[in-house]
């Protein structure tokens, strides 16, 4: 039997808002749209949800579509619907965040997306739709969520110095952090561990590499923290 709805059926979007952390500075990957509307200009990537899957499939979905990127983690946002933020019908979008460490993966853009870069967080082009809206508001997110989750695990590589990991936190807030209270709240956290690595061609004094627990990680994950400094 067909049912009749009284309402109109808006489309159905998501958007994916993925940071990464590359030399030394916060990035976001963005596409160059090949279609219509806003051709050519730099958008994040996303598209319409399919009737036989979820929101969480349609995030994945898209971006392996238009950036080769497979992520395992993906966290809902916030729901974006302004009327006249898509100039060819009413379309909702629910948004993602996502935090990757660009080398390793790589980008490669098909479907309807020409290119697939990261940029610099600070330094992005002018996006389509209300796209520069949903990146200051993953930002606001991520800010935030610095204070009370340890960040860190999936934007570095497997071992690195207390150094990079600071430089990950200021990019993130915006502001230099005390080296000596910095370290001394994460040490005190047991969220990272030494390694038997040292930085090569440093003759002295070279800088310890670190790695996550990732058992503390995860429980650390699951309560929250409070990284009293930041």
């Amino acid at each position: 039997m067909a049912f009749t709805y009284a309402f109109a059926r808006p489309a159905l979007t998501v958007d994916c808002v993925v940071f990464g952390f590359r030399d030394q500075q916060l990035v976001v990957l963005l596409i160059e749209r090949g279609e219509q509307p806003f051709a050519g200009k730099w958008a994040l990537p996303g598209g319409f949800v399919h009737d036989d899957e979820t929101l969480d499939g349609a995030a994945e979905r898209e971006l392996v579509e238009e950036a080769g990127l497979r992520i395992s983690y993906l966290e809902q946002l916030y729901t974006f619907g302004a009327l006249d933020r898509d100039p060819r019908e009413r379309v909702v979008t629910v948004a993602y965040v996502a935090l990757v460490n660009p080398a390793q993966h790589e980008l490669r853009a098909s479907t309807d997306a020409r290119r697939a870069a990261w940029f610099d967080v600070r330094e992005r082009p002018a996006l389509a739709f209300d796209h520069e809206a949903i990146v200051e508001q993953a930002l606001e997110r991520l800010r935030s969520k610095v204070r009370y989750r340890p960040i860190g695990f999936g934007l570095l590589d497997d071992t690195f110095t207390l150094t990079e990991l600071q430089k990950l936190y200021e990019v993130i807030v915006g502001r230099a952090l005390d080296k000596r209270n910095f370290r001394k709240k994460i040490l005190k956290l047991g969220l990272i561990v030494p390694t038997d690595q040292k930085e090569r061609g440093v003759p002295r004094r070279a800088a310890r590499f670190f790695t996550f627990d990732r058992g503390r990680y995860d429980a650390l994950t699951e309560s929250g923290f409070d990284l009293e400094l930041i």
